[in-house]
């Protein structure tokens, strides 16, 4: 039977793989920054000038047997057509729950591609499984049917983290997800990045203060240490950009971080991560006050950032402890 996989950029490796003709890794990223619905709409449509290099979903599928190289200007869903099995493989960490949340409600509208779709329920880290690892577990990785209950969940829960202000994706904790039984933690993570009441933070941004205050102060320990961070949601490179926030605002929470920052271009990455290289880091009397919770550091600080659909600003930030609330 033929196969084609859909997964993020954690399943990359699965490109390598015999387990499928054809593997098509979605590379958005939902966590940070506004959510690109254009660029989703352009990336899944059938190929046109309007795509940038990397903007279509056949950008990125590495083997392009023959069969594959004839129909890769189409549209994924026409594309996927020809497979017996479409399978989702997506973890457990937030980013790939969206992506398939996000999926699963484009496909909704497709049903002649849902009938032929399995879910893979993955509970580990796709890019920390070496590809031997994965296709000696394959056996015991549970797939299961695309049911209208996967699609409701998905559709309800896409809707609620792109609509406009927070209250939907906070209610959707006491909603029933178990259709997509690892949306709800990656959920409960997405929320703690919620500004606290507190602090004006969210629960990255105090985790770094924590570390910083204990003497870590390379930045090679706060990105890539995630048993020390205890926090999953954002990237290397989006970590620099919350950490740039606390560093290098009015009223610095953390010290030492390379002043450059300021003008290195946001997509400049080997820039950027030179200087994350040499900077030593310390937290500033004012940090020990915002990690105690007698300082708010919204009040000191710009605050710019998305959660979802909602725009976080210090003149409309959302805060999030035991209950939602707006400033």
């Amino acid at each position: 039977m033929k196969r084609a996989f859909l997964t993020s950029s954690s399943g990359f490796d699965l490109i390598r793989s015999d387990l499928a003709e054809v593997v098509i890794p979605f590379t958005f990223r939902f966590v940070d920054g506004p959510l690109p619905l254009d660029e989703l709409a352009i990336y899944v449509a059938a190929r046109s000038g309007t795509a940038n290099p990397g903007g279509h979903w056949s950008d990125f599928i590495g083997r392009r047997p023959q069969g594959v190289r004839e129909r890769q200007h189409l549209s994924l869903t026409e594309f996927c057509q020809s497979y017996d099995i479409v399978e989702l493989w997506f973890d457990s960490t937030p980013n790939d729950q969206l992506q398939l949340i996000w999926l699963l409600d484009f496909l909704r509208s497709h049903p002649e591609i849902v009938a032929k779709a399995k879910l893979r329920l993955i509970d580990f880290n796709l890019i920390s499984q070496e590809l031997k690892s994965i296709r000696k577990s394959l056996a015991y990785i549970p797939d299961v049917e695309v049911t209208a209950d996967e699609l409701e969940t998905a559709s309800m829960a896409w809707q609620a983290y792109a609509a406009p202000t927070p209250e939907a994706g906070v209610d959707l904790v006491d909603k029933d997800l178990s259709a997509l039984p690892m949306l709800k933690p990656a959920l409960i993570d997405l929320l703690a990045e919620l500004p606290s009441p507190s602090t004006g933070l969210g629960a990255t941004e105090m985790r770094f203060l924590e570390l910083v205050s204990r003497g870590y102060e390379r930045t090679n320990a706060l990105f890539h240490l995630r048993g020390l961070r205890r926090t999953r949601v954002f990237s290397e490179w989006e970590l620099g950009w919350l950490l740039q926030g606390l560093a290098l605002g009015p009223r610095p929470a953390v010290a030492g971080l390379g002043d450059e920052l300021r003008t290195i271009d946001r997509g400049n990455l080997r820039g950027r991560h030179e200087v994350y290289l040499r900077s030593r880091l310390s937290i500033t009397e004012f940090g020990k006050a915002v990690l105690a919770g007698r300082e708010d550091f919204s009040l000191h600080n710009p605050i710019d950032r998305w959660w979802g659909g909602t725009r976080l600003t210090n003149e409309r930030l959302w805060r999030f402890g035991s209950v939602l609330t707006r400033a």
